[in-house]
């Protein structure tokens, strides 16, 4: 084999690794092993002590002992300095090893010593494009085209490094130079596809991936790639098609017949899709990803039990599965069987990423069953066994709060807070509870200390704006704030309501009427805003209207004795 035709083959097997025409070659650059034959042959001036060191380096090279195999190669060279031929296979071995910067330092000052020497070329452009250095990269291929303008391999990785950087034009140009030397050139013709597609010529793109099955039928990159491309147009349907037909040459690929099932959820065709898996699953039973898709299309589907049948396959081969347990655990509490739910949520180990919001929902259901002091005394051991794990902390002054143990939930949350300083939830559920506890400068300091950490948090922005606007206290400054989380979170009602809030207190009422319409909008049912656009209304005079939303607030807040004594102070006034 001539050393084109091995260089090409390198390039070959180099190329197909890269995900994309636009991709940056990424692995190490070695060149394929030559076989002693061929050393005789063309290694100038070598000694029997070169010949023997490169022997044995070859051998370890094989074994995959690449330390030793620089070892050799660098004796070799001592005994024959001036075989350029070494020199490459050098190269090779010091960038197999990962190291580029030494590859280069000999590449380079061999360069100025056999600057014709197009395998040293080739592989210094290698180099340069697996270090990103995409000028010098040019550089040398371009000279090997000057040395040999029918050199495939130079055209081809030209036109990658073009596209790697977006030139499309250029790299459109140099694919078609290769092509036109080397027209069945199946690397050059995948690669151009890709590159087509990129460039949206969709047309074409297709053309070229269909010539590249044509030449390679079993190419499964291309099938893929087509694939996508079919998708990216929205011809979904030939997609399928396509994979299905390779599916039909290539059965023992059950990860096309998945791919074939998830093109058919994304076309809303459930059932197909379920048929699929069945399928599948009839030949390979233990197919753990096809099942656990299956299970979750159930899932999707709300179809809980035939979701947990599934995901109890599942956990029969492999009982540690914690996340498809935790499917399970979801699939019962959804299907209200909470204490299968629980029983399962408490098995996830405590080594898991799920650990903590499986005690969580656990607690939520334990809550659900009215069992609150189980629910606290759950989150409880969980915060002793995850002290990492914040929203433990955040849920668990949550439950504290709704027993009225206001005290507990300061109590923890200074606890996460002493573990995690810097976290803003933590302290935002502090500044509320500082809030209900009637702590107001307390609860005021904690919203200004989360916008030290972090000026553009919104919610901290709004509590203060919306806190001055209760005490109507400060009210430019809390304009001004609330102007500037609505600006971060412009669709938030609770937000429209605090500016329409401030504005009322600065009697700005048509402002007020404004942004307190939009905010019911955006809020139907919160009873303050509703009371808000109450106040509003009162104010202007409206009092049809003042009595229309106080009623409708007192709807959704019976027990609220503050809203009922608004509409009883209206009495019989009528405008």
């Amino acid at each position: 084999m001539d050393k084109k035709r091995k260089n090409l083959l390198f390039i070959v097997i180099l190329l197909s690794l890269c995900v994309s025409a636009c991709s940056v070659v990424q692995q190490h650059v070695r060149l394929p092993y030559v076989p002693m034959e061929t050393t005789v042959h063309n290694a100038e001036n070598s000694s029997a002590g070169a010949m023997y060191h490169y022997s044995v380096g070859v051998l370890l090279r094989l074994n995959g002992e690449t330390e030793k195999a620089i070892a050799e190669l660098e004796k070799a060279m001592a005994a024959d300095p001036n075989s350029a031929y070494l020199v490459v296979e050098l190269i090779s071995l010091y960038a197999a090893k990962g190291d580029f910067k030494k590859a280069i330092a000999l590449g380079e000052k061999e360069v100025v010593k056999s600057p014709d020497n197009m395998d040293l070329r080739l592989v210094m452009g290698g180099l340069y494009l697996n270090t990103r250095d995409y000028k010098k990269a040019i550089s040398e291929h371009e000279k090997v085209i000057e040395l040999d303008p029918k050199n495939v391999v130079a055209y081809l990785y030209l036109s990658i490094i073009y596209a790697a950087e977006n030139n499309f034009i250029k790299a459109d140009e140099y694919f078609k130079k290769m092509l036109k030397i080397d027209p069945d050139n199946v690397t050059g013709i995948y690669y151009y596809a890709k590159l087509l597609a990129d460039m949206e010529k969709y047309l074409e793109s297709e053309s070229m991936y269909k010539k590249v099955i044509s030449l390679r039928p079993h190419f499964e990159p291309v099938m893929y790639d087509l694939a996508a491309l079919y998708e990216k147009q929205g011809k979904t349907d030939k997609a399928i098609a396509l994979y299905r037909n390779y599916y039909d040459e290539n059965p023992a690929r059950f990860n096309i017949r998945i791919k074939i099932a998830e093109l058919l959820i994304r076309e809303k065709k459930n059932e197909e899709a379920i048929a699929e898996y069945r399928e599948l699953l009839k030949i390979d039973p233990d197919n753990r990803e096809a099942r656990l898709k299956l299970g979750i299309l159930y899932y999707d589907m709300r179809k809980f039990n035939k979701a947990a049948e599934e995901f109890i396959y599942i956990l029969g081969k492999n009982i540690k599965d914690d996340r498809v347990r935790f499917m399970l655990a979801s699939s019962y509490e959804e299907n209200g069987e909470n204490s299968l739910a629980i029983s399962e949520y408490s098995k996830i180990s405590s080594e898991s990423e799920l650990f903590a919001s499986a005690q969580i929902h656990s607690a939520m259901l334990l809550k659900k069953e009215g069992k609150i002091s189980e629910a606290v005394q759950l989150v409880e051991e969980a915060v002793k066994i995850k002290k990492d794990q914040i929203n433990l902390y955040l849920y668990l002054s949550t439950l504290y709060e709704e027993t009225k143990n206001n005290k507990e939930a300061e109590k923890i949350l200074l606890e996460g807070i002493k573990t995690h300083p810097k976290n803003v939830d933590l302290r935002y559920a502090l500044g509320v509870v500082y809030e209900k506890t009637d702590r107001f400068p307390k609860s005021i300091t904690e919203m200004e200390n989360i916008l030290k950490i972090d000026p553009e948090h919104a919610d901290a922005l709004n509590f203060i704006g919306y806190s001055y606007a209760e005490r109507n206290i400060n009210l430019d400054e809390a304009e001004k704030m609330i102007i500037k989380a609505l600006q971060l979170k412009p669709d938030n009602g609770y937000i429209i309501d605090s500016l329409g809030w401030v504005h009322f207190k600065q009697n700005k009422l048509d402002s007020a009427l404004t942004h307190l319409k939009k905010a019911m909008e955006l809020l139907p049912d919160d009873y303050n805003i509703i009371e808000h656009l109450g106040d509003v209304y009162h104010k202007l005079g409206n009092i049809k209207k003042a009595r229309e939303m106080y009623e409708r607030a007192i709807q959704l807040a019976p027990d609220n004795d503050a809203l009922k004594k608004k509409l009883a102070d209206l009495g019989e006034k009528k405008k």
